[in-house]
């Protein structure tokens, strides 16, 4: 299945999105399979999901069904029962294999309002010119610093928007570490306005273009 936070949606954590997805499945009467065991849940497996304040078009999940259904009629179920702003774009039969090994690369953009184009392009200039750049973020462990260069497979801005295609390895490197590396090629593109980032696709990289994670 994938899916789409838009709008206010973006907002929604991923504890958020299960809450509210699981309550839509109850409402439009879907079947579940469940989880042996004591506290028997669901069957929903989530892949990847996007950092909380992001929009996206190109999340993904698994969902365990007690009964054949149309996928369709499920995606239209579903849709009917989901908050607004939460859509479910595609529901297809799972095919053989791991979701979350289908999913390892992911286009985003990123807009920078208030940013001097000018400024913005060098600096992404600069960091595609670069080897290595590290940056630092907090995580559950503690401070990590990590290389943010290693993840960017492409990168350009037009205006105030910045594309990027970057891999999903280990530390995750998130489009705001991408933001961060920026500001510090170039310190004035700091302006205190966040970055609006929204996730555009997600799938495997094939050395030219990211493969759709649902095809076959």
């Amino acid at each position: 299945m994938q899916y789409a936070k838009r709008g206010r949606a973006r907002f929604a954590s991923h504890r958020d999105f299960g809450r509210a997805f699981e309550r839509a499945l109850r409402r439009a009467g879907i079947p579940m399979a469940f989880s042996s065991g004591f506290s028997p849940h669901p069957r929903i497996s989530y892949a990847n999901a996007s950092p909380t304040g992001a929009a996206t078009e190109a999340e993904y999940l698994e969902l365990g069904l007690a009964a054949v259904l149309d996928p369709e009629w499920v995606r239209d179920q579903l849709n009917a029962a989901m908050p607004d702003g939460l859509v479910v774009v595609r529901v297809v039969e799972a095919a053989a294999g791991s979701l979350a090994e289908r999913l390892t690369a992911s286009r985003w953009e990123l807009v920078l309002t208030g940013v001097d184009p000018a400024e913005l392009a060098g600096a992404v200039a600069d960091l595609l010119a670069t080897e290595r750049l590290e940056v630092e973020r907090m995580t559950k462990t503690g401070l990590r610093r990590f290389d943010v260069r290693a993840a960017v497979i492409q990168l350009s801005a037009e205006g105030d928007r910045v594309h990027l295609v970057s891999l999903m390895g280990e530390p995750l490197v998130r489009p705001d570490d991408v933001v961060q590396a920026l500001h510090l090629l170039r310190p004035g593109l700091k302006n205190g306005v966040p970055a609006l980032v929204t996730r555009l696709e997600q799938g495997s990289w094939d050395g030219e273009r990211i493969a759709d994670p649902l095809a076959g």
